[in-house]
């Protein structure tokens, strides 16, 4: 296969060879000036000079960047909600003249009014609103995308959702990361306590999706208006016998959930804005990747999760979208964390690799989040001259050019 060379940019952040847990420094960053990126197929060959590359590999086809760019890996989004159907603009309005989440929930609207709608629409449907989706984040430099079910609460319909996602997964640009959140909430039309529920899911859900190979993650949410730590545990245990990967809704209204994760060595334990010193040490002490969400925050009016007090006690600290119709309705990653980063004073640095490879890290995917060798050229392009320039406009500069697996997206 022809080799190409990209670029040249102005400046180029590797995001190699930092560090996966805790603090990162600015001056810990490497930036390449006037860099280029040697690409083979999907893979990044080297990163360097560009000029010095464009000499020792005259072969190579050039595409070149004309104007000022900073080059970025592209974003990892690693806890999202997108494939949906329907509004909860109503819930929203709600919340703002002050009602709460539960409160919201028990009058009718709340995660079941998006079940009602998602149920309602069918598989065409929902491919193509995920697809729409998928496209918007990707034109904001996010090139690989975790989305869940959890709007469908029976066989049926989480099947509906997976086999959406999967269409998208094998006709988009994106990679999506499927994963199974069946145990959202106790569905109402369901004959049973909520045990029984995790068991019928166990039972007769579980199985199917991994006979059909629509996802390798399954995820709970653990909150007094879902289900309790017990329950969770035992569900948890038996889904990672059956072979899938853990995530875990955590601490977000109430401390626990991520003890837990811990416990049963999850991948990740997301939301975390109830989190006390006891989980957040916790935390810190394993492999488990912390991962926060602003824009749940944002759209419920609550506390952000502790970022910067995760950091320092050592723990690793993705931060992702949580792009739902009820909570996060606004998906705006980068947004989110640039808020994120200047209330909770986290570095340029910890910003940027909370949003690649340490997100990466969140779903398990080794290949990508950094630029170097042997990894996927999926990158960004932002028009301007300082890396600093992207999280000083707080979302509003976004990029200009997006590649993924080498290929050019815009």
């Amino acid at each position: 296969m022809v080799q190409t060379l990209i670029g040249p940019f102005t400046q180029i952040l590797p995001l190699a060879d930092l560090s996966l847990k805790g603090p990162i420094a600015d001056d810990a960053l490497h930036i390449i000036p006037n860099g280029g990126v040697l690409t083979d197929g999907e893979l990044i060959i080297e990163v360097s000079d560009f000029e010095e590359l464009r000499k020792a590999n005259p072969s190579a086809q050039i595409e070149e960047v004309k104007g000022d760019h900073v080059l970025l890996p592209g974003f990892v989004d690693c806890h999202t909600h997108l494939c949906f159907a329907g509004s909860r603009a109503k819930d929203y309005a709600l919340r703002i003249a002050g009602k709460s989440y539960l409160e919201i929930a028990q009058s009718g609207g709340g995660i079941w009014d998006s079940v009602t709608q998602t149920r309602q629409a069918s598989q065409q449907q929902l491919t193509d609103l995920l697809g729409q989706r998928v496209n918007r984040h990707l034109k904001d430099g996010v090139t690989t995308i975790e989305v869940k079910t959890g709007y469908g609460l029976n066989v049926e319909q989480e099947l509906k959702q997976l086999s959406a996602i999967k269409s998208v997964a094998d006709s988009g640009k994106a990679d999506l990361v499927a994963t199974c959140l069946a145990a959202h909430i106790k569905p109402k039309d369901f004959n049973g306590q909520a045990s029984d529920y995790l068991e019928y899911i166990l039972n007769d859900l579980l199985p199917k999706i991994k006979k059909l190979d629509l996802a390798h993650r399954v995820d709970i949410f653990i909150e007094e208006s879902a289900f309790n730590d017990r329950d969770a545990a035992n569900y948890l245990i038996l889904a990672k016998q059956l072979g899938f990967d853990i995530t875990v809704h955590a601490d977000q209204f109430t401390p626990g959930g991520s003890n837990i994760a811990v416990k049963i060595r999850a991948v990740s334990a997301d939301h975390l804005e109830a989190c006390t010193e006891k989980e957040i040490k916790e935390l810190a002490a394993s492999d488990t990747v912390a991962v926060a969400l602003p824009g749940a925050s944002l759209g419920l009016g609550i506390g952000l999760a502790p970022a910067r007090k995760l950091l320092d006690a050592g723990a690793c600290l993705a931060i992702a979208s949580d792009w739902n119709p009820g909570s996060a309705p606004m998906g705006d990653l980068l947004m989110q964390a640039s808020i994120l980063s200047a209330y909770e004073k986290l570095t340029t640095a910890e910003t940027f690799a909370g949003l690649t490879y340490r997100a990466a890290k969140a779903l398990n995917l080794n290949d990508r989040g950094t630029l170097q060798q042997g990894m996927l050229a999926d990158m960004q392009a932002y028009p301007c001259t300082d890396y600093r320039e992207i999280l000083y406009h707080q979302g509003k500069l976004k990029p200009a050019q997006i590649w993924k697996r080498s290929e050019s997206q815009i």
